[in-house]
């Protein structure tokens, strides 16, 4: 029997494939259904200040409407049909009670003070661990890169002096150097890196002359960028390494673990392939283990990471691209 045990977060999971955060893991009978199928672990779906600002807005509003007050009034106590950021917690308690396996918040918020004040809300539910997803936002021309860090890397540290459960980060590509920036976040504690999340994009739509907005699913193969910086960062930092985007088989968790990931996210093979992929995918990585006679994940665990290259240490760095200009015929073929 091929022992798939592995760190997510510091939590020990049975295998490394966890359900990363969307709509789907807000259903009780899905949960069940990723539970059955031999998931590692599911983050659920994530809390935005949106729903934050957008509950404290609508309860003003509420209490405002009791401004003149009078004698012939049926009640004071003001009806709130939507409770946002409360029914979240609310739901993400139920659905820690409703699995065995470790169940992970996720927060996306803006403000520092956000940021911290629903951390510890949310580790009050009980969850396993909370991640954090940050952006570096790009919508300031006049705010410095250094700036934008400085302040993440301030929140993951007040964060972390006030919960006791694991934090991890899940973060854009989008950084000057995201090496740098994780080698900091590493310094104050990050459980681990998440890489890479995907965001949504504007559209146009060219015949009404306005935005759309869709739902991006992402693609098969979209864990390059995800798979380079795990091969770099194996065994340079103290913090797991969980790769994410485009993680759809059996076959490209291999690869990111080869490369020095510890465990995968996934969430676009769910919706285009359904739940069951996840016992799909664990029976690929089984499989292939008997081939390669491999017992542990650790047995192969950055075995083609950067520091575990000695032939060729280059592979990982964009000057690899002349080389494949250079044996053109050997990639392409000769016609």
């Amino acid at each position: 029997m091929k022992n798939l045990k592995t760190k997510f977060m510091g939590i020990e999971i049975d295998n490394p494939i966890v359900v990363g955060s969307s709509n789907l893991v807000t259903k009780q009978d899905n949960l069940k259904k990723i539970e059955e199928q031999g998931a590692g672990a599911i983050v659920y779906k994530s809390l935005f200040e949106e729903q934050i600002q957008l509950e404290r807005l609508q309860f003003d509003e509420k209490l405002s409407e009791f401004n003149d007050m009078h004698a012939e009034m049926l009640t004071i106590h003001p009806h709130m049909d939507y409770t946002g950021a409360e029914e979240h917690l609310l739901n993400l308690r139920k659905a820690k009670e409703s699995v065995s396996i470790p169940l992970i918040a996720s927060l996306n918020a803006v403000l520092p003070d956000t940021w911290v004040e629903y951390a510890k809300l949310i580790a009050q539910t009980g969850v396993d661990g909370i991640e954090l997803n940050f952006y570096p936002n790009l919508w300031d021309m006049d705010r410095e890169s250094s700036d934008i860090e400085n302040d993440q890397i301030r929140i993951v540290k007040e964060i972390k002096q006030n919960v006791s459960i694991p934090v991890s980060v899940k973060l854009s590509p989008d950084y000057t150097n995201t090496l740098n920036l994780i080698k900091k976040l590493d310094g104050v504690g990050v459980d681990t890196f998440v890489l890479f999340n995907s965001f949504f994009q504007p559209d146009i739509d060219i015949e009404f002359e306005k935005h759309i907005k869709k739902y991006n699913f992402s693609k098969q193969g979209d864990y390059k960028k995800s798979l380079r910086f795990a091969g770099l960062l194996y065994q340079n930092i103290k913090a797991e390494i969980c790769s994410s985007n485009g993680i759809f088989t059996g076959a490209d968790a291999i690869k990111l673990i080869l490369s020095g990931a510890s465990s995968v996210q996934v969430v676009s093979t769910l919706y285009k392939n359904g739940i069951s992929q996840i016992g799909k995918m664990k029976s690929e990585l089984i499989n292939w283990m008997d081939e390669k006679g491999y017992q542990t994940l650790d047995d192969f665990r950055g075995k083609l990471s950067k520091n575990m290259l000695t032939k060729n240490p280059f592979v990982y760095k964009r000057a690899q691209y002349v080389d494949l200009i250079m044996n053109a015929e050997d990639i392409f073929g000769n016609n």
